[in-house]
């Protein structure tokens, strides 16, 4: 490559959006073979036993196989019986119906992203609603095994969770193919003023997912998705454009799901929520983003509020002998799992190179028996330090 060639390769444009080359990069076959922990491959698409999967041994095996199921692979997978306890569904569900008929009755339109407002039913920040809300279904939920190989696969430890739920009703029209948060939230021109290299970084700052809270066939709608879409580079600037676009329609897949079932994908997988057909389905799914601890999540959550809310439970199932990998999952679903930023002034690394963080405070607390008052005051002295 000339240098002129290597420096017009820094900079992406919509001219890059070559359809041929797109087709050609993503007419593949998903070959089970080549991920032995996967159990089948349904229209190209990675499907796991998440019951085996607990089995597993080598857990980091099954980590670096995910890995290049996002990456390099069909860039969905989905996880049967993710979610093997239904009651544990239901309750976080009866949760969120709480959630929507107060919002309801408050007059709010939570609006949506690539679907018109009104034509489902969306409760943002979830996971912090539901913390309040209710603390101990929150904890059942989230302490979920598949939740946390699957996130610490794709983004490695002190991720942060996201929370929106989404209910799409009879009649219920579909969202527009896109790509996600971050460059997925930019117009064209806008991400076209970042680097060719920032527009391959933006896909591991974050992990979608959505677990089923009820069955969902094909003709409620499920999630459409086209594999391996998140492999073509210039992507951020191909999606809106109307040959990719008339592209997805013809191509894209679409699985059914369980009540249970959760699919994770890669942002940069070109998908979009189907159709509701039915005339009875509420289709209820919780969207799961997911983002690196150095990254910046979609949503404000006030996680030293859904971390004091936790904690009672947590002392609770502690105290009853559960396990340290269970404690170790909610925490890192509820708590800020990463020290910066932070003012170096009044917050200074003491030991090591950084302060505390969250996590690390709510792991103490446990470990030291501290009550759920002095949790609350130990937080808030360090939200105070942190500030400038």
């Amino acid at each position: 490559m000339s240098l002129i060639a290597a420096q017009q390769r820094a900079w992406l444009t919509e001219q890059d959006c070559d359809l041929d080359a797109f087709r050609a990069l993503i007419d593949r076959t998903t070959d089970l073979a080549d991920y032995p922990h996967a159990s089948a491959v349904e229209g190209n698409v990675l499907v796991y036993d998440s019951e085996r999967l607990r089995t597993a041994e080598a857990s980091r095996e099954v980590r670096a196989e995910l890995v290049r199921a996002f990456a390099d692979g069909p860039g969905v997978v989905v996880f049967r019986g993710a979610f093997p306890d239904p009651a544990v569904v239901d309750r976080l569900t009866g949760v969120f119906d709480a959630l929507i008929t107060e919002q309801r009755a408050s007059g709010a339109d939570a609006g949506d992203h690539f679907a018109k407002p009104g034509a489902n039913d969306r409760v943002w920040n979830a996971l912090e609603k539901a913390a309040l809300y209710d603390p101990e279904a929150f904890a059942d939920y989230y302490a979920n095994d598949i939740l946390a190989l699957v996130s610490a696969a794709w983004l490695g430890p002190g991720y942060q969770v996201t929370s929106q739920v989404n209910v799409v009703n009879p009649g219920g029209a579909a969202q527009s193919v896109h790509r996600d948060y971050h460059l997925g939230f930019l117009s064209n021109e806008a991400a076209a003023a970042y680097p060719a290299h920032v527009h391959r970084l933006s896909p591991v700052l974050t992990l979608q997912g959505a677990v089923a809270h009820c069955d969902m066939p094909v003709e409620s709608g499920p999630t459409l998705y086209l594999p391996y879409s998140q492999t073509f580079e210039p992507g951020y600037l191909a999606w809106r454009l109307p040959e990719f676009q008339a592209y997805f329609k013809a191509h894209h897949v679409q699985l059914p799901l369980a009540k249970g079932d959760a699919a994770f994908f890669n942002p940069a997988l070109f998908h979009a929520a189907g159709t509701n057909r039915t005339l009875d389905v509420r289709r209820v799914a919780n969207l799961l983003q997911v983002s690196s601890a150095f990254g910046r999540a979609m949503e404000t959550v006030d996680r030293e509020a859904v971390a004091n809310a936790v904690y009672p439970v947590l002392r609770r199932r502690l105290a009853d002998g559960v396990g340290d990998q269970w404690l170790e999952r909610v925490i890192a679903a509820s708590a800020e799992g990463y020290p910066f930023p932070t003012n170096l002034d009044s917050d200074p690394p003491v030991e090591g190179l950084a302060p505390p963080s969250q996590a690390d405070v709510v792991r103490r607390a446990l470990g030291e028996g501290w009550t759920p008052r002095t949790l609350r005051d130990e937080l808030r002295a360090g939200a105070v330090r942190r500030e400038s």
